[in-house]
């Protein structure tokens, strides 16, 4: 069965890794029929908006799309395009897998885990206001629906995958109402999971938990705020953003992406790493039940990142971003 593919580039470095994992997937014979469009900064330019309403209906009709990384300015300037695309098309769940991968330097191997986080709501909802000239507000919203969805995708997602354990993190020790409401949910998911081992732990205490012990985690479920901190702690345990995947999904989307930042001083230098994104588009492979092909690929990766001549400069490699997906395309 084929599935329609809408492919987004992205800015900076994404229109080359983008184009590199398009050769992986066609190599390994991926179901897809590939539509290209539009999105972030390159957008804004060309097409005046940074989520065109053609590329809102080419993802609304194929309903599976692949993100190269986009640009978001920092205090100030145009929205995340990410933060519009999970708003748009509500994506509520974010998921990373986070693991050590072979020949690539981190600093614990042991770490292998799922961070699962809430993507619609919390702070990055965006409810701000000026109170006054010199103090601004932020409003935290947590619900029960979007608690109730994220945790119960969390506790599926153990079942699918064989993992015996759930950790809910918050600080509901704090925000007794906001948090607490989170836990509580949290608490009544878990009770209808008897096999799945669950703990709750407070946010604070999962940072120190994940740098000292990560190998205690199997998956993470969490706020959106949390959720974004300790997706980054994570990576940095195990080698960068640039190794790690991530995906956002809907009941009526998926959208698979780099987590990694644009890169615009490297874009165009044939220096970039498509480590992250092809191991997005692996779980887009895995999403759509193509589970042969995905362990194909991670087969591949693994074999390909042993030899420093095939890594990239960033992951203290001789090889460039067409080099090492040649490599991994022989390795197949």
């Amino acid at each position: 069965m084929s599935h329609l593919l809408t492919v987004i580039p992205g800015d900076g470095i994404g229109p080359e890794i983008t184009a590199q994992v398009l050769k992986v997937l066609k190599a390994v014979q991926a179901p897809f029929e590939y539509e290209e469009h539009p999105a972030g900064e390159n957008a804004l330019k060309t097409h005046g908006s940074l989520l065109p309403d053609s590329t809102v209906a080419a993802i609304e009709k194929s309903k599976l799309a692949i993100k190269g990384p986009t640009t978001t300015p920092v205090g100030g300037g145009h929205k995340s395009i990410n933060v519009l695309m999970r708003q748009k098309f509500d994506l509520y769940a974010n998921v990373r897998p986070v693991r050590a991968l072979p020949g690539v330097v981190c600093v614990n191997n042991k770490a292998n885990l799922t961070i699962v986080r809430e993507n619609t709501e919390d702070l990055y909802a965006g409810i701000e206001r000026m109170v006054d000239e010199n103090t601004a507000e932020s409003i935290k919203r947590i619900t029960r629906k979007g608690s109730e969805r994220i945790i119960r995708y969390a506790f599926e997602l153990a079942k699918k995958t064989g993992k015996k354990k759930v950790a809910i993190v918050h600080k509901a020790n704090i925000m007794k109402m906001s948090d607490g409401l989170f836990l509580k949910v949290g608490q009544e998911i878990a009770s209808q999971y008897p096999e799945i081992e669950t703990r709750d732990v407070i946010v604070d205490n999962a940072c120190m938990q994940l740098v000292t012990r990560p190998e205690q985690f199997e998956i993470i479920v969490t706020e959106n705020l949390y959720g974004d901190i300790l997706s980054d702690l994570c990576a940095g345990l195990v080698g960068g953003l640039g190794v790690v995947p991530g995906s956002n999904i809907g009941d009526k989307a998926a959208i698979f992406e780099a987590v990694h930042g644009s890169a615009p001083d490297i874009a165009g230098q044939n220096k970039a790493n498509p480590t992250a994104l092809l191991q997005s588009a692996v779980m887009m492979l895995e999403h759509i039940g193509e589970m042969e092909k995905a362990q194909k690929i991670m087969k591949a990766l693994f074999l390909t990142l042993e030899d420093a001549n095939n890594r990239t400069a960033d992951l203290g490699g001789r090889g460039t971003t067409s080099s090492f997906t040649e490599a991994l395309i022989r390795n197949l």
